[in-house]
């Protein structure tokens, strides 16, 4: 009975703080602030500025800057404060804070052949950005912490030693049921919003499987299990783009 109470609290507690993504309609839990998660984003960005190399090939800089600017303006965040920085450094990275500060990093250029697969590669990131993904994932991280703790109550466990085998059998539990979905599908998620995103930007989205395809033979081109992934295999997130872009 008590842990019976204890879980409609946390459900009832969870079911006030559902939103929908408003580009695939995706109930989403959301337990952080906008206006927070906004700060966050300013706070992370000046810091990864004051550590990084920003390029100085202007060229190029100033090619992202364009791309990126084109993508923003048709993602209408009118609370984004949008910047684009071309940091040197030969990860194969981008990302986008919230509050749409992206980072491309001049290792993934090499992989670029035109600005329809730079699109591919800041319109992901910015989707990412514009539905939320970071304080998602956030959000369940902090409810998993309160599962967790209001499950311990319930079962009222005395002995250290049960404690520390519950602690690790719910982590992992967590983990790979839940989170690692939860990435995976927002991976993909991102991906067909992407697509949305640079469609309306003018680009064409079938340079999505050009470079998806380069970045699956640069890794090996290896099908591999995802299922301890944060990323879906290259193989199943191409054939979703494939299925995705005649809907467009």
């Amino acid at each position: 009975m008590r842990a019976l109470l204890l879980s409609f609290v946390l459900l009832f507690f969870l079911g006030g703080c559902v939103a929908s993504n408003p580009y695939t309609s995706r109930s989403q839990l959301m337990l952080i602030d906008k206006k927070e998660e906004l700060k966050m984003g300013r706070e992370a960005s000046e810091e990864i500025l004051k550590n990084s190399k920003k390029s100085s090939n202007m060229q190029a800089t100033r090619r992202v800057m364009e791309v990126g600017t084109k993508i923003a303006r048709v993602a209408e965040q009118s609370d984004f404060a949008w910047e684009f920085h071309l940091i040197e450094d030969p990860s194969i990275n981008a990302f986008c804070l919230p509050g749409g500060k992206v980072f491309v990093y001049t290792g993934i250029l090499a992989l670029v052949e035109s600005d329809d697969e730079l699109a591919v590669v800041m319109g992901h990131e910015i989707a990412h950005a514009i539905a939320r993904h970071g304080a998602e994932r956030l959000s369940v991280s902090m409810a998993s912490e309160l599962g967790r703790n209001l499950i311990g109550i319930a079962l009222d466990m005395k002995q250290p030693q049960s404690k520390k085998l519950f602690d690790t059998a719910y982590g992992v539990g967590m983990n790979v049921g839940v989170m690692l979905p939860y990435s995976r599908a927002q991976e993909l998620e991102a991906d067909r919003i992407g697509l949305i995103l640079m469609k309306r930007a003018g680009y064409n989205p079938n340079a999505a499987l050009t470079f998806w395809e380069k970045m699956r033979a640069n890794q090996g081109g290896g099908k591999g299990s995802d299922f301890l992934s944060t990323h879906p295999s290259d193989s199943k997130r191409i054939e979703a783009i494939r299925q995705a872009i005649p809907s467009l």
